[in-house]
Protein backbone atom coordinates (compact mmCIF):
# COMPACT_ATOMS: atom_id res chain seq x y z
CA UNK A 1 0.00 0.00 0.00
CA UNK A 2 1.24 3.49 -0.80
CA UNK A 3 2.04 5.67 2.18
CA UNK A 4 0.71 8.68 0.30
CA UNK A 5 -2.58 10.43 0.87
CA UNK A 6 -4.85 9.94 -2.10
CA UNK A 7 -6.46 13.22 -3.18
CA UNK A 8 -9.70 13.41 -5.14
CA UNK A 9 -8.72 14.58 -8.61
CA UNK A 10 -10.71 15.98 -11.51
CA UNK A 11 -11.90 13.35 -14.01
CA UNK A 12 -9.57 14.83 -16.65
CA UNK A 13 -6.47 14.66 -14.42
CA UNK A 14 -3.83 12.06 -15.14
CA UNK A 15 -4.23 9.07 -12.81
CA UNK A 16 -0.87 7.73 -11.66
CA UNK A 17 -2.45 4.33 -11.13
CA UNK A 18 -3.24 4.12 -14.85
CA UNK A 19 0.21 5.21 -16.07
CA UNK A 20 1.27 3.83 -19.45
CA UNK A 21 4.44 2.68 -17.76
CA UNK A 22 8.14 3.03 -18.46
CA UNK A 23 10.41 1.99 -21.28
CA UNK A 24 12.08 -0.41 -18.85
CA UNK A 25 9.37 -1.99 -16.65
CA UNK A 26 9.80 -1.40 -12.92
CA UNK A 27 8.12 -2.70 -9.80
CA UNK A 28 5.81 -0.15 -8.14
CA UNK A 29 7.22 1.73 -5.18
CA UNK A 30 5.57 0.97 -1.83
CA UNK A 31 5.98 4.58 -0.70
CA UNK A 32 5.64 6.76 -3.81
CA UNK A 33 3.36 7.18 -6.80
CA UNK A 34 4.84 6.86 -10.28
CA UNK A 35 5.04 10.63 -10.66
CA UNK A 36 6.56 11.17 -7.23
CA UNK A 37 9.25 8.70 -8.24
CA UNK A 38 9.82 10.66 -11.47
CA UNK A 39 10.11 13.90 -9.51
CA UNK A 40 12.66 12.39 -7.15
CA UNK A 41 14.78 10.95 -9.97
CA UNK A 42 14.86 14.37 -11.65
CA UNK A 43 15.90 16.14 -8.43
CA UNK A 44 18.73 13.67 -7.82
CA UNK A 45 20.05 13.85 -11.39
CA UNK A 46 23.37 15.42 -12.29
CA UNK A 47 21.70 17.62 -14.91
CA UNK A 48 19.39 19.11 -12.27
CA UNK A 49 22.29 20.03 -9.98
CA UNK A 50 24.07 21.75 -12.85
CA UNK A 51 21.18 24.20 -13.23
CA UNK A 52 22.46 26.17 -10.24
CA UNK A 53 25.40 27.40 -12.34
CA UNK A 54 23.60 27.98 -15.64
CA UNK A 55 22.57 31.41 -16.85
CA UNK A 56 18.97 32.55 -17.00
CA UNK A 57 19.71 36.04 -18.38
CA UNK A 58 22.70 37.26 -16.38
CA UNK A 59 25.92 35.30 -16.03
CA UNK A 60 26.66 34.00 -12.54
CA UNK A 61 29.47 36.40 -11.60
CA UNK A 62 27.37 39.50 -12.41
CA UNK A 63 25.57 39.24 -9.07
CA UNK A 64 24.44 36.85 -6.36
CA UNK A 65 20.73 37.66 -6.56
CA UNK A 66 19.93 37.22 -10.25
CA UNK A 67 17.99 34.13 -11.23
CA UNK A 68 19.82 31.05 -12.42
CA UNK A 69 18.22 28.14 -14.23
CA UNK A 70 17.82 26.42 -10.87
CA UNK A 71 16.12 29.27 -9.02
CA UNK A 72 13.90 29.82 -12.06
CA UNK A 73 13.01 26.12 -12.07
CA UNK A 74 12.09 26.19 -8.38
CA UNK A 75 9.80 29.18 -8.98
CA UNK A 76 8.15 27.41 -11.94
CA UNK A 77 7.62 24.35 -9.76
CA UNK A 78 5.87 26.35 -7.04
CA UNK A 79 3.54 28.03 -9.53
CA UNK A 80 2.81 24.75 -11.31
CA UNK A 81 1.84 23.02 -8.07
CA UNK A 82 -0.45 25.88 -7.06
CA UNK A 83 -2.22 25.97 -10.41
CA UNK A 84 -2.48 22.18 -10.61
CA UNK A 85 -4.00 22.08 -7.12
CA UNK A 86 -6.60 24.69 -8.02
CA UNK A 87 -7.69 22.66 -11.06
CA UNK A 88 -7.75 19.29 -9.29
CA UNK A 89 -4.81 17.90 -11.27
CA UNK A 90 -1.96 15.62 -10.20
CA UNK A 91 0.44 18.04 -8.50
CA UNK A 92 3.31 15.58 -8.55
CA UNK A 93 3.23 15.19 -12.32
CA UNK A 94 3.01 18.96 -12.79
CA UNK A 95 5.93 19.40 -10.40
CA UNK A 96 8.05 16.75 -12.11
CA UNK A 97 7.53 18.44 -15.47
CA UNK A 98 8.33 21.87 -14.04
CA UNK A 99 11.54 20.56 -12.51
CA UNK A 100 12.62 18.90 -15.77
CA UNK A 101 11.62 21.56 -18.27
CA UNK A 102 15.03 23.30 -18.45
CA UNK A 103 17.37 20.33 -18.10
CA UNK A 104 18.41 20.59 -21.75
CA UNK A 105 19.58 24.20 -21.64
CA UNK A 106 23.17 25.02 -22.50
CA UNK A 107 25.50 27.30 -20.55
CA UNK A 108 24.89 31.04 -21.09
CA UNK A 109 21.15 30.72 -21.68
CA UNK A 110 19.66 31.17 -25.12
CA UNK A 111 22.94 32.59 -26.41
CA UNK A 112 24.55 29.20 -25.89
CA UNK A 113 21.63 27.36 -27.44
CA UNK A 114 21.58 29.57 -30.54
CA UNK A 115 25.34 29.15 -31.01
CA UNK A 116 25.13 25.36 -30.72
CA UNK A 117 22.14 25.24 -33.07
CA UNK A 118 24.12 27.15 -35.67
CA UNK A 119 27.19 24.94 -35.22
CA UNK A 120 25.01 21.82 -35.50
CA UNK A 121 23.00 23.09 -38.48
CA UNK A 122 24.26 20.33 -40.80
CA UNK A 123 24.03 17.68 -38.09
CA UNK A 124 20.39 17.91 -37.01
CA UNK A 125 20.59 21.21 -35.15
CA UNK A 126 20.28 21.73 -31.40
CA UNK A 127 17.03 22.14 -29.47
CA UNK A 128 16.86 22.33 -25.68
CA UNK A 129 13.61 20.35 -25.50
CA UNK A 130 15.15 17.52 -27.50
CA UNK A 131 18.27 17.76 -25.36
CA UNK A 132 16.19 17.41 -22.20
CA UNK A 133 14.74 14.20 -23.64
CA UNK A 134 18.26 12.94 -24.45
CA UNK A 135 19.32 13.64 -20.88
CA UNK A 136 16.45 11.78 -19.20
CA UNK A 137 16.45 8.86 -21.65
CA UNK A 138 20.14 8.43 -22.45
CA UNK A 139 22.80 10.78 -21.11
CA UNK A 140 22.21 10.39 -17.37
CA UNK A 141 24.05 7.21 -16.44
CA UNK A 142 23.22 6.42 -12.83
CA UNK A 143 21.32 3.17 -12.79
CA UNK A 144 22.61 -0.36 -13.24
CA UNK A 145 19.81 -1.54 -15.50
CA UNK A 146 19.39 1.30 -18.00
CA UNK A 147 20.66 4.64 -19.29
CA UNK A 148 18.70 7.77 -18.48
CA UNK A 149 16.18 8.11 -15.66
CA UNK A 150 13.54 5.71 -17.05
CA UNK A 151 10.73 8.19 -16.40
CA UNK A 152 7.07 7.35 -16.87
CA UNK A 153 5.36 7.78 -20.24
CA UNK A 154 3.30 10.69 -18.91
CA UNK A 155 6.35 12.65 -17.79
CA UNK A 156 8.20 12.04 -21.06
CA UNK A 157 5.10 13.03 -23.03
CA UNK A 158 4.76 16.26 -21.07
CA UNK A 159 8.43 17.07 -21.43
CA UNK A 160 8.27 16.76 -25.22
CA UNK A 161 4.79 18.19 -25.89
CA UNK A 162 4.29 20.85 -23.20
CA UNK A 163 4.02 23.51 -25.92
CA UNK A 164 1.49 21.50 -27.93
CA UNK A 165 1.48 18.82 -30.65
CA UNK A 166 4.65 18.42 -32.69
CA UNK A 167 3.09 17.00 -35.84
CA UNK A 168 -0.24 17.25 -37.66
CA UNK A 169 -2.49 14.27 -38.35
CA UNK A 170 -0.78 14.05 -41.74
CA UNK A 171 2.59 13.65 -40.06
CA UNK A 172 3.87 17.10 -41.05
CA UNK A 173 5.81 18.99 -38.36
CA UNK A 174 3.93 21.98 -36.95
CA UNK A 175 4.50 24.86 -34.55
CA UNK A 176 8.10 25.55 -33.65
CA UNK A 177 9.23 22.54 -35.70
CA UNK A 178 7.41 23.48 -38.90
CA UNK A 179 10.52 24.90 -40.60
CA UNK A 180 13.27 22.52 -39.45
CA UNK A 181 11.32 19.37 -38.64
CA UNK A 182 11.05 17.36 -35.44
CA UNK A 183 14.50 16.96 -33.82
CA UNK A 184 16.11 13.59 -34.41
CA UNK A 185 16.33 12.82 -30.69
CA UNK A 186 12.56 13.13 -30.36
CA UNK A 187 11.64 11.26 -33.54
CA UNK A 188 14.03 8.39 -32.76
CA UNK A 189 12.75 7.99 -29.22
CA UNK A 190 9.16 8.26 -30.41
CA UNK A 191 9.79 5.35 -32.75
CA UNK A 192 11.00 3.31 -29.77
CA UNK A 193 8.43 4.45 -27.20
CA UNK A 194 5.60 6.32 -28.97
CA UNK A 195 4.60 9.60 -27.31
CA UNK A 196 1.58 10.46 -29.52
CA UNK A 197 3.20 13.55 -31.02
CA UNK A 198 -0.04 14.45 -32.83
CA UNK A 199 -1.98 15.27 -29.64
CA UNK A 200 -1.71 17.85 -26.92
CA UNK A 201 -0.03 16.87 -23.66
CA UNK A 202 -1.90 16.41 -20.40
CA UNK A 203 -3.41 19.29 -18.48
CA UNK A 204 -0.56 18.84 -15.97
CA UNK A 205 2.00 19.46 -18.72
CA UNK A 206 0.05 22.49 -19.91
CA UNK A 207 0.09 23.84 -16.35
CA UNK A 208 3.88 23.42 -16.19
CA UNK A 209 4.26 25.25 -19.50
CA UNK A 210 2.19 28.27 -18.51
CA UNK A 211 3.89 28.31 -15.08
CA UNK A 212 7.18 28.74 -16.96
CA UNK A 213 5.78 31.80 -18.77
CA UNK A 214 4.43 33.26 -15.54
CA UNK A 215 7.68 32.77 -13.64
CA UNK A 216 10.02 34.30 -16.17
CA UNK A 217 7.69 37.24 -16.90
CA UNK A 218 7.70 38.09 -13.20
CA UNK A 219 11.33 37.45 -12.34
CA UNK A 220 12.67 39.12 -15.48
CA UNK A 221 10.96 42.31 -14.31
CA UNK A 222 12.68 41.90 -10.95
CA UNK A 223 16.10 41.09 -12.45
CA UNK A 224 15.80 43.85 -15.05
CA UNK A 225 15.05 46.44 -12.36
CA UNK A 226 17.88 45.09 -10.20
CA UNK A 227 20.29 45.36 -13.13
CA UNK A 228 19.22 48.93 -13.92
CA UNK A 229 18.14 48.04 -17.45
CA UNK A 230 14.86 49.91 -16.92
CA UNK A 231 13.07 51.72 -14.11
CA UNK A 232 9.73 51.47 -12.40
CA UNK A 233 8.65 54.60 -14.29
CA UNK A 234 9.50 52.85 -17.57
CA UNK A 235 7.08 50.08 -16.59
CA UNK A 236 4.14 52.45 -16.10
CA UNK A 237 3.37 52.38 -19.84
CA UNK A 238 3.17 48.56 -19.95
CA UNK A 239 -0.60 47.83 -19.71
CA UNK A 240 -0.73 45.18 -16.98
CA UNK A 241 2.25 46.47 -15.02
CA UNK A 242 1.15 50.09 -15.10
CA UNK A 243 -2.15 49.13 -13.49
CA UNK A 244 -0.35 47.19 -10.75
CA UNK A 245 2.02 50.10 -10.04
CA UNK A 246 -0.99 52.43 -9.73
CA UNK A 247 -2.52 50.04 -7.18
CA UNK A 248 0.72 49.98 -5.19
CA UNK A 249 1.08 53.77 -5.31
CA UNK A 250 -2.48 54.21 -4.06
CA UNK A 251 -2.06 51.80 -1.14
CA UNK A 252 1.53 52.70 -0.13
CA UNK A 253 2.44 56.24 -1.30
CA UNK A 254 6.17 56.85 -1.25
CA UNK A 255 7.12 53.18 -0.92
CA UNK A 256 10.83 52.59 -1.60
CA UNK A 257 11.66 51.20 -5.06
CA UNK A 258 12.95 47.81 -3.83
CA UNK A 259 9.61 47.10 -2.14
CA UNK A 260 7.67 48.38 -5.15
CA UNK A 261 9.64 45.93 -7.32
CA UNK A 262 8.72 43.04 -5.05
CA UNK A 263 5.07 44.08 -4.94
CA UNK A 264 5.02 44.24 -8.75
CA UNK A 265 6.48 40.74 -9.03
CA UNK A 266 4.12 39.09 -6.55
CA UNK A 267 1.08 40.83 -8.07
CA UNK A 268 2.09 39.83 -11.61
CA UNK A 269 2.31 36.20 -10.52
CA UNK A 270 -1.04 36.39 -8.72
CA UNK A 271 -2.87 38.01 -11.65
CA UNK A 272 -1.44 35.62 -14.23
CA UNK A 273 -2.09 32.52 -12.12
CA UNK A 274 -5.65 33.59 -11.33
CA UNK A 275 -6.36 34.44 -14.97
CA UNK A 276 -4.95 31.12 -16.22
CA UNK A 277 -6.99 29.21 -13.65
CA UNK A 278 -10.20 31.03 -14.52
CA UNK A 279 -9.66 30.65 -18.25
CA UNK A 280 -8.90 26.94 -17.80
CA UNK A 281 -12.15 26.51 -15.89
CA UNK A 282 -14.08 28.25 -18.70
CA UNK A 283 -12.49 26.01 -21.33
CA UNK A 284 -13.10 22.90 -19.26
CA UNK A 285 -16.77 23.79 -18.87
CA UNK A 286 -17.07 24.13 -22.67
CA UNK A 287 -15.07 21.00 -23.47
CA UNK A 288 -16.53 18.82 -20.69
CA UNK A 289 -13.52 16.44 -20.66
CA UNK A 290 -14.17 13.17 -18.89
CA UNK A 291 -10.62 11.87 -19.03
CA UNK A 292 -7.03 12.94 -19.55
CA UNK A 293 -7.32 11.56 -23.06
CA UNK A 294 -10.12 14.04 -23.81
CA UNK A 295 -7.72 16.83 -22.86
CA UNK A 296 -5.02 15.42 -25.13
CA UNK A 297 -7.37 15.18 -28.10
CA UNK A 298 -9.02 18.57 -27.61
CA UNK A 299 -8.71 20.99 -30.56
CA UNK A 300 -6.90 23.55 -28.37
CA UNK A 301 -5.12 23.69 -25.00
CA UNK A 302 -7.30 23.69 -21.92
CA UNK A 303 -4.80 25.75 -19.90
CA UNK A 304 -4.19 29.24 -21.29
CA UNK A 305 -4.58 32.93 -20.57
CA UNK A 306 -7.79 34.75 -21.39
CA UNK A 307 -7.74 36.77 -24.62
CA UNK A 308 -7.33 40.03 -22.69
CA UNK A 309 -4.54 38.71 -20.51
CA UNK A 310 -2.83 37.13 -23.53
CA UNK A 311 -2.67 40.59 -25.14
CA UNK A 312 -1.29 42.15 -21.96
CA UNK A 313 1.25 39.37 -21.51
CA UNK A 314 2.35 39.82 -25.13
CA UNK A 315 2.89 43.53 -24.49
CA UNK A 316 4.96 42.71 -21.40
CA UNK A 317 7.11 40.28 -23.37
CA UNK A 318 7.62 42.91 -26.07
CA UNK A 319 8.80 45.39 -23.43
CA UNK A 320 11.19 42.85 -21.90
CA UNK A 321 12.52 41.83 -25.32
CA UNK A 322 13.37 45.40 -26.24
CA UNK A 323 14.58 46.66 -22.87
CA UNK A 324 16.17 43.55 -21.38
CA UNK A 325 16.99 40.73 -23.79
CA UNK A 326 18.24 43.19 -26.42
CA UNK A 327 19.80 45.69 -24.03
CA UNK A 328 23.39 46.58 -25.03
CA UNK A 329 24.81 45.04 -21.86
CA UNK A 330 22.98 41.75 -22.41
CA UNK A 331 23.80 41.68 -26.12
CA UNK A 332 27.50 42.21 -25.37
CA UNK A 333 27.41 39.24 -22.99
CA UNK A 334 25.56 37.22 -25.61
CA UNK A 335 28.19 37.88 -28.26
CA UNK A 336 31.00 36.84 -25.94
CA UNK A 337 29.09 33.73 -24.81
CA UNK A 338 28.65 32.67 -28.42
CA UNK A 339 32.39 33.15 -28.93
CA UNK A 340 33.13 30.80 -26.02
CA UNK A 341 30.74 28.13 -27.32
CA UNK A 342 32.13 28.32 -30.86
CA UNK A 343 35.69 28.15 -29.62
CA UNK A 344 35.02 25.10 -27.47
CA UNK A 345 33.10 23.30 -30.23
CA UNK A 346 35.78 23.84 -32.83
CA UNK A 347 38.58 22.77 -30.49
CA UNK A 348 36.79 19.58 -29.39
CA UNK A 349 35.98 18.65 -32.98
CA UNK A 350 39.64 19.06 -33.94
CA UNK A 351 40.97 17.41 -30.78
CA UNK A 352 38.43 15.14 -29.02
CA UNK A 353 41.09 14.20 -26.44
CA UNK A 354 40.64 17.74 -25.10
CA UNK A 355 37.31 16.55 -23.66
CA UNK A 356 39.25 14.36 -21.26
CA UNK A 357 38.07 11.06 -22.69
CA UNK A 358 34.41 12.12 -22.41
CA UNK A 359 33.60 11.69 -26.09
CA UNK A 360 34.75 11.49 -29.65
CA UNK A 361 34.91 13.85 -32.61
CA UNK A 362 31.29 13.40 -33.54
CA UNK A 363 29.25 16.61 -33.64
CA UNK A 364 26.45 15.25 -31.46
CA UNK A 365 28.85 13.96 -28.82
CA UNK A 366 30.59 17.33 -28.73
CA UNK A 367 27.24 19.14 -28.51
CA UNK A 368 26.17 16.86 -25.65
CA UNK A 369 29.38 17.62 -23.77
CA UNK A 370 29.12 21.38 -24.21
CA UNK A 371 25.39 21.51 -23.48
CA UNK A 372 25.98 19.75 -20.18
CA UNK A 373 28.47 22.35 -19.00
CA UNK A 374 27.74 24.97 -16.40
CA UNK A 375 28.71 28.56 -17.19
CA UNK A 376 31.61 28.26 -14.77
CA UNK A 377 33.00 25.05 -16.28
CA UNK A 378 32.69 26.40 -19.82
CA UNK A 379 34.69 29.49 -18.84
CA UNK A 380 37.34 27.37 -17.13
CA UNK A 381 37.59 25.13 -20.19
CA UNK A 382 37.98 28.13 -22.48
CA UNK A 383 40.77 29.47 -20.31
CA UNK A 384 42.48 26.06 -20.17
CA UNK A 385 42.31 25.41 -23.90
CA UNK A 386 43.11 28.89 -25.19
CA UNK A 387 45.30 30.23 -22.38
CA UNK A 388 43.13 33.30 -22.48
CA UNK A 389 40.96 34.90 -19.84
CA UNK A 390 37.40 34.12 -20.96
CA UNK A 391 35.76 37.29 -22.31
CA UNK A 392 32.82 36.93 -19.93
CA UNK A 393 34.97 37.37 -16.82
Amino acid sequence: MLFTRERPLSPFAVDHRASRGRLFPAEPSPTRTEFQRDRDRIIHSTAFRRLKHKTQVFVEHEGDHYRTRLTHTIEVSQIARALARSLGLDEDLAEALALAHDLGHTPFGHAGEDALDELMATHGGFDHNAQALRIVTRLEQRYAGFDGLNLSWETLEGLVKHNGPLVAATGEPIGRYRAKGVPIAISEFDALFPLDLVTHASAEAQVAAIADDIAYNAHDIDDGLRAGLFTIDDLRDVPLIGLLIAEIDAKWPGLEPSRIAHEIMRRVITRLVEDAGQEAERRIVRLKPRSAEDVRRAPHPVVAFSDQMAREEKALKAFLFQNMYRAPRVMAMREQAERVIRGLFERYMADPAAMGGKGEARPRAVADYIAGMTDRFALHEYQRLFDETPPLR
